[in-house]
């Protein structure tokens, strides 16, 4: 069987073009068909070829690479990613300003981050330290981040869900994108497991990017975390095989919620359930019978949870808490006995939910105690 290629993620591409516009304001017209960039997480110097790279004026340069995900179902393949440099002013508070242009998503919802384009901490770390290098002393400089096809592709992912619009996010905890979709990646969360779970008796399992991201930013300890993607239910055994003691379950609700049903693989192609599971829980907790058919006809799990807040602000009740307290619960029961099942192992599991908007919105009662653990 071939072994399948590895790729890096858009935010390798973006730095990489970066770099090569500041090159070329730096030196003037030249040929530029690569660079090389430091990837940070993990500590390696890559190669990463350029399109294209052009001066626009004495005082900004655009440079252009293509996306490469490696052997993966990524949307974003060989989309072009433009960065745009210009001499900053003297003024300005930091030697380099990102910001987000056409086709970088908008986040939205969050209080503290409304509108601000989607360049996550790893994106940011990543232009920071590569470009700063770059500087000579005392330059500033403004970098635009540009996807041209970043709005149309958005539209075919969950970005939305997660409070970002017109556009994609500049997303990742590495600058590594592996090859999720093949079965042989889940032999590679398994060593990843193992190889955590020798340092640490309590590990954070988060299902994606959005997961990881937030979990960082919130204080958990990074080194505990570990990707499963939609594997969690073969994660889970895993850990009561190696012996991990403990297991905080970290993600996006409409994913979570299924493992509340015994949905142990949470792809959509499986199997889904969510708003049944909703509705369910709803219904034994004595929600009125006239909102339950709303409930269960939700076009998504986040529009259950929106009309589940409105009838909290009409009444004056507190539904979301009774009902994703009740759904946490059921999932750290449920996960605790999957694992028992299968590997005669207890394994005490805590489950923390978030929303859209990326606040959290319920944790169990497991999970506020294996918090103040994992941070």
């Amino acid at each position: 069987m071939t072994e399948l290629r590895a790729g890096y993620t858009l935010p390798v591409f973006a730095t990489a073009a970066a770099i090569a516009a500041l090159r070329w304001l730096h030196r003037g017209p030249q040929s530029i068909p690569s660079v090389d960039l430091d990837l940070v997480e993990p500590a390696e110097t890559v190669t990463i070829p350029i399109a294209q790279v052009a001066g626009l004026t004495s005082n900004a340069a655009l440079a252009i690479a293509h996306s490469d995900p490696g052997d993966n179902l990524d949307l974003t393949r060989d989309t072009p990613i433009w960065a745009l440099v210009e001499r900053g002013e003297p003024n300005q508070p930091e030697a380099v300003v990102l910001q987000g242009g056409e086709g970088v998503g908008r986040q939205i919802k969050a209080e503290d981050q409304e509108n601000q384009a989607a360049i996550y901490a790893y994106a940011q770390r990543l232009l920071h330290t590569n470009l700063e290098r770059q500087l000579t002393s005392g330059e500033k400089i403004r970098v635009t981040i540009i996807l041209p096809e970043g709005r149309t592709l958005a539209e075919r992912t969950s970005n939305a869900a997660f409070g970002v619009v017109e556009g994609l996010s500049l997303l990742g905890t590495t600058g590594i994108s592996q090859p999720l979709s093949a079965p042989g990646q889940l032999e590679a969360f398994r060593e990843a497991l193992h190889a955590k779970q020798s340092y640490f008796d309590g590990l954070v399992f988060c299902v994606g990017e959005n997961g990881l991201d937030l979990a960082t930013q919130i204080g958990i300890n990074r080194n505990r975390l570990v990707k499963t993607a939609n594997w969690i239910g073969p994660m889970l055994v895993e850990a009561g095989l190696a012996g991990v003691q403990a297991v905080l379950l970290f993600g996006y609700h409409g994913k979570l919620i299924k493992l509340a049903g015994g949905i142990f693989h949470t792809h959509h192609h499986v199997a889904d359930g969510r708003l049944e599971i909703l509705t369910a829980h709803c219904a034994n907790l004595g929600l009125p019978s006239q909102t339950l058919p709303t409930i269960f006809a939700s076009a998504t799990a986040e529009a259950a949870l929106n009309h589940l807040r409105s009838l909290d602000t009409s009444s004056g009740t507190n539904w979301v808490q009774q009902v994703y307290g009740a759904i946490a619960q059921q999932i750290d029961q449920r996960c605790q006995a999957y694992i028992y099942t299968h590997s005669e192992r207890p394994v005490e599991v805590g489950s923390i939910l978030f929303g859209r908007d990326r606040q959290i919105l319920v944790q169990s009662e497991i999970a506020q105690k294996l918090l103040s653990q994992v941070c």
